[in-house]
């Protein structure tokens, strides 16, 4: 049975044979809902690569103490995969989000896309981003990752070209496109791109910036998707095509 793994974001002093205590919102997930027992095996994150195994020593009500075992730092991956995702009506974000970690992707990027259904402005712009962030980071406990996916501000097409531009690869999902995702070969260094477009489509005047600055347009098949579905769709076929899924 895999071991349930926890959060913590302060691990820079611990050391093997010490204590570390866990409470607050995830003292309390461990006992009581987890339920946890002594004797039982946990991992500890820090969301940025350390991965502490440890072994529970004492349970209270809302908190757990464990002796730390053995302190791992998982390097970061490469490639690293970049979802640059355009947001989606209803709880189709998120959703994308969730699976898009659970795969494995490294950052998100909210895209105000000209056609996106949803809109976040004003505050409902922050409120967006913190969402998606603890989506992702529910999701990365869930699949048991060390490292957690960065979701980065929303962004306006404008303010996507330096990660376009400084992409190993860039891929613009396209159903009119001619080449398939499946023919591209997958580089295994720096970044992988993937563009994501709205309910309605990119615009014309998008989809030619965003192919002015290399993003390469592909299709995943003789399916449509949804733009909650294609991202990690995408993500699954580049990550299969790479050392990290191997």
């Amino acid at each position: 049975m895999s071991r349930p793994v926890f959060f913590a974001d302060d691990l820079g002093d611990a050391a093997i044979g010490g204590v570390l205590g866990l409470d607050g919102p995830e003292g309390h997930h461990a006992a009581q809902v987890v339920r946890l027992r002594e004797g039982e095996h946990v991992d500890i994150v820090n969301g940025a690569g350390r991965r502490i195994h440890a072994t529970v020593r004492d349970v209270r009500r809302d908190r757990i103490d464990v002796s730390i075992d053995q302190i791992l730092d998982e390097p970061a991956p490469e490639p690293r995969v970049v979802v640059i995702q355009a947001l989606a009506k209803g709880d189709r974000s998120e959703r994308a989000v969730e699976t898009m970690t659970e795969i494995g992707v490294d950052v998100v990027v909210p895209w105000a896309a000209a056609h996106s259904v949803s809109q976040w402005r004003g505050d409902k712009a922050q409120r967006g981003v913190d969402k998606w962030r603890m989506t992702a980071r529910g999701a990365a406990k869930q699949a048991r990752r060390s490292r957690f996916p960065d979701v980065l501000p929303l962004a306006e097409t404008r303010q996507l070209r330096d990660i376009v531009q400084g992409a190993s690869l860039a891929l613009l999902l396209d159903e009119g496109a001619s080449a398939p995702l499946s023919a591209v070969s997958i580089p295994d260094h720096g970044d992988v791109v993937i563009i994501v477009g709205p309910e309605g489509g990119m615009s014309a005047a998008e989809h030619d910036t965003v192919t002015s600055w290399g993003a390469r347009p592909v299709h995943l098949g003789p399916n449509i998707l949804r733009t909650s579905t294609a991202g990690s769709v995408a993500a699954a076929m580049v990550l299969s095509a790479t050392a990290r899924w191997r």
